[in-house]
């Protein structure tokens, strides 16, 4: 699928690979210091496969059973070495290495209950309790528990994070309130260059089953990734481009009962000592998934439609026992290789998957006239076929005596299509080709200063076809520098950063044709300018390690976003949504019982948020917490505000007063000034050594800065779980309960309050491979009719009623 759209794209590749091997042709001081010493816990015992690494190297030695490591090949100077272990928080230490080496190094870990990881998602070295801003890393065992058919559905239990339902087949995060073009999904830290930023029916383009780890940055992370992470970024992580050559082999399988799914996936990597290779794939089937047993399937549309023929009605009872139009199938592979050198890797990976889904809510209703004149009504519902190719490009080189320490290089170029299928027909067709170019130049320690300069580019072609294209083809060019540093002031780390960028939007051919749904404007375009704006954001943050095992973080921060092209040029109906969307260039016109569209007065500004984050952690001993407040408000904030006005198909307008109740609603984008604030907690108690307890809760309020609610905000949510973890096998039992929802925006209907109940088993077996798991899980237990705040279908499609899943996974 790339032909012509990648090759155009070959100059900033040709630039990629040329700065590489330029990189790679510098030449480097030998290498003969080394340090070696033992790692040990709180009482004095050797911890066995810690994992000390030399910062900002490649450099990653496990220490044996008697704790014992050894670095060698290290230069003279200021060396940085980071250990971890499982269970016990990470450990910094600075050696000053002179022309000896050094031996007899001891560094003790402290346990912890916390769980600490490592982040990839930033560019300087961190992990979950070193950021300013709170994170979430799910990887392991506890990343395959929770993996989804989708990534909402993998990320909606974590703390701060929800999902905007859809029926199954699709989910997007939500961060703290914010989605869609507000948080940014990547994948080893390049987007996913798909359309799931634009509609809540178009799948993320990112398979789970196959990731390592899921890490979320909450909070603004324009630094790192630009204008569309004003709200934050999920990144997943995998090992499409290996960067060792170590033996890894995983596989799964699994059925649930809900929808009669079956999937399976697998990833291998293997090489020798300059060589490595990855392989791994995915497949997925899916029918329509069951409904609570509670569920009255037919109660809302009776509440809003008067009139429904009998026979239609008895229809809908012989199937409302499953969601129609709601199963899916999906299958993908992806292949890579590294070229491993003394000093870094270079290395390429090729990834395709597709994805066929059915679009939940949506159908079209025909009537087939018999000859006696009596008539039959049938409803078929919307397909969707999604296609993606990836191609993806990753390079690290480290540099000795150079001011340069690092270079890091990431290229991606993405084909995406996405075709909704209605009457066996296309109707629309939606793509976005991609390329994205990130280069980060990391320098040497400098009085103490550690920090990276960033050169990032974005070019986004989008195209969106056929009857119901709501936003016209349009792209997006965007090239930004960015500069963050980091220094540790005795037991405070204080972390800065810059960055400004330019952001181009051109509307295809520049015109937009409004005669299609207003017959006033018949014959009638209307031609739009290049729009140009010019992001800037700025950061400042601490980590203050006030006592051993205690910090509070506390971050800072102006960003600022440019708006998306459907933001601003959306002009039509959006199935996804079931809704008619008008973007911010026009606005409508009430000329008594008549409708008209006409251009914006207002040019359109940037999206300008002051936030505020404070974070407190406790991460030793038996009792831990991370307890986060925040505060953000935003200037000239994009939202969709609910008219109250209705379009209907044949292109005529009514009001809400109207005796005919249907149409699509219509929503208009606006800019408004909007405070957003909330708090997030976690605690864990470990209760004996196989026993542990933890307690979570967060809420977010989201209003209009002069009065009103933001639609669709999460509700507040409390959880519980209890944690067994034995020789042989583990289980979980965990409670969410989410509050009633009545803090709406005008014309949104209130959501009441729901409990989930959930548990999972894991049986290990000896002897078979490296780790062999047989697994139960079962989520809603009770049966719950959950209907999600955050959902364009949340009264027609409420989560699935109770539902086991068995599986067998392992590695060797």
């Amino acid at each position: 699928m790339f032909k012509n759209s990648l090759l155009s794209k070959k100059a900033l590749a040709t630039f990629t690979l040329s700065t590489l091997a330029t990189a790679i042709s510098f030449s480097s001081a030998t290498l003969a210091q080394k340090i070696s010493g033992k790692v040990i816990d709180h009482q004095g015992k050797a911890v066995s496969s810690a994992i000390v690494n030399v910062n900002g190297t490649d450099q990653a030695i496990t220490t044996n059973e008697q704790g014992i490591f050894t670095v060698s090949g290290l230069n003279t100077g200021s060396i940085e070495l980071h250990t971890s272990a499982k269970n016990y928080a990470h450990n910094n230490q600075y050696i000053l290495l002179k022309q000896d080496d050094i031996s007899g190094v001891v560094i003790q870990l402290s346990p912890s209950v916390m769980e600490v990881i490592d982040v990839y998602a930033t560019p300087l070295h961190s992990s979950t309790i070193e950021s300013a801003l709170p994170v979430n890393v799910i990887s392991g065992d506890d990343l395959k528990l929770k993996q989804a058919s989708t990534l909402g559905e993998t990320l909606k239990n974590e703390v701060g994070v929800h999902s905007n339902f859809y029926g199954s087949v699709t989910s997007s995060p939500i961060i703290r309130g914010l989605d869609g073009p507000r948080v940014l999904i990547t994948q080893n830290g390049l987007d996913a260059g798909d359309a799931s930023r634009v509609g809540a029916d178009h799948a993320v383009s990112i398979e789970t089953s196959t990731a390592t780890q899921i890490e979320v940055l909450r909070g603004p992370a324009t630094l790192f990734y630009g204008s569309g992470a004003i709200g934050g970024v999920v990144n997943v992580v995998d090992n499409r481009i290996p960067t060792s050559s170590d033996m890894i082999a995983e596989w799964l399988l699994q059925y649930n009962d809900v929808s009669d799914e079956n999937q399976g996936s697998f990833s291998l990597q293997n090489g020798n000592d300059n060589f490595a290779v990855h392989l791994d794939g995915f497949w997925r089937d899916a029918g329509d998934y069951k409904l609570p047993s509670d569920f009255d399937a037919h109660a809302h549309e009776e509440e809003h439609e008067e009139e429904h023929e009998e026979g239609h009605e008895e229809e809908h009872e012989e199937s409302s026992s499953h969601l129609a139009n709601s199963a899916s199938k999906s299958h993908g592979f992806t292949l890579g290789s590294s070229y491993l050198f003394e000093q870094g890797f270079v290395g390429f990976s090729y990834g395709t998957m597709s994805r066929d889904y059915g679009i939940p809510g949506h159908a079209h209703h025909e009537e087939e006239h018999e000859e006696e004149g009596e008539h039959e009504e049938h409803e078929e519902g919307t397909q969707a076929e999604m296609q993606q190719d990836r191609l993806q490009l990753l390079s690290e080189v480290n540099f000795d005596q150079h001011f340069i320490k690092q270079l890091a290089a990431k290229f991606a170029y993405t084909d995406y299509q996405h075709q909704e299928i209605e009457e066996g027909l296309v109707g629309t067709t939606f793509t976005n080709k991609s390329t994205e170019v990130k280069i980060d130049l990391y320098h040497q320690e400098y009085s103490g200063w550690q920090g990276a300069w960033t050169l990032h580019y974005k070019d986004s072609d989008f195209k969106a076809v056929g009857e119901e294209a709501f936003t016209p083809p349009s792209n997006t060019n965007s090239f930004a520098i960015a500069w963050l540093e980091e220094k540790h002031f005795d037991n405070v780390l204080l972390q800065l950063g810059a960055r400004v960028e330019q952001v181009t939007i051109d509307v295809q051919d520049g015109v937009i044709d409004l005669s299609v749904y207003d017959h006033d404007h018949e014959h009638e375009s209307v031609l739009f300018d290049q729009q140009k704006f010019n992001p800037f954001s700025v950061s400042t943050g601490l980590v203050w390690n006030y006592q051993p095992g205690y910090n509070i973080g506390l971050s800072v921060a102006l960003s600022q976003r440019a708006p998306s092209a459907a933001e601003l040029f959306s002009f039509g109906p959006h199935i996804g949504t079931r809704t008619f969307e008008v973007g911010a260039m026009y606005e409508l016109e009430e000329e008594g019982d008549e409708i008209h569209v006409g251009l914006s007065p207002h040019d359109p500004d940037l999206e300008t948020s002051y936030s505020l984050d404070l974070t407190w952690r406790k991460f030793e001993g038996d009792f831990g917490f991370v307890m986060s407040a925040f505060y953000n408000h935003v200037t000239d904030y994009y939202y969709q505000q609910n008219t109250g006005l209705f379009f209907e198909g044949d292109h005529d307008h009514h009001d809400e007063h109207d005796e005919h109740d249907e149409g699509l609603p219509i929503l208009v984008y606006q800019q408004d000034d909007v405070d957003m604030y909330g708090v997030e907690a976690e605690f864990v108690y470990q209760i004996s050594s196989p026993l542990k307890a933890s307690v979570f809760g967060d809420y977010i309020n989201a209003q209009l800065s002069d009065g009103g609610d933001l639609p669709r905000i999460p509700p507040m949510r409390i959880g519980a779980s209890l944690q067994y973890q034995g020789n042989t096998y583990d289980g979980e039992l965990s409670m969410n309960h989410y509050f009633e929802q009545n803090d709406i925006a005008p014309l949104e209907t209130k959501t009441d309050s729901y409990s989930l109940i959930d548990m999972n088993m894991n049986y290990y077996i000896d002897g078979i491979g490296n780790d062999l798991v047989l697994y139960v899980k079962a989520n809603n237990l009770t049966d719950e009719v959950a209907k999600v705040h955050s959902s364009f279908l949340k009264d027609v499609a409420p989560l699935p009623g109770r539902n086991f899943s068995i599986g067998i996974r392992g590695s060797f």
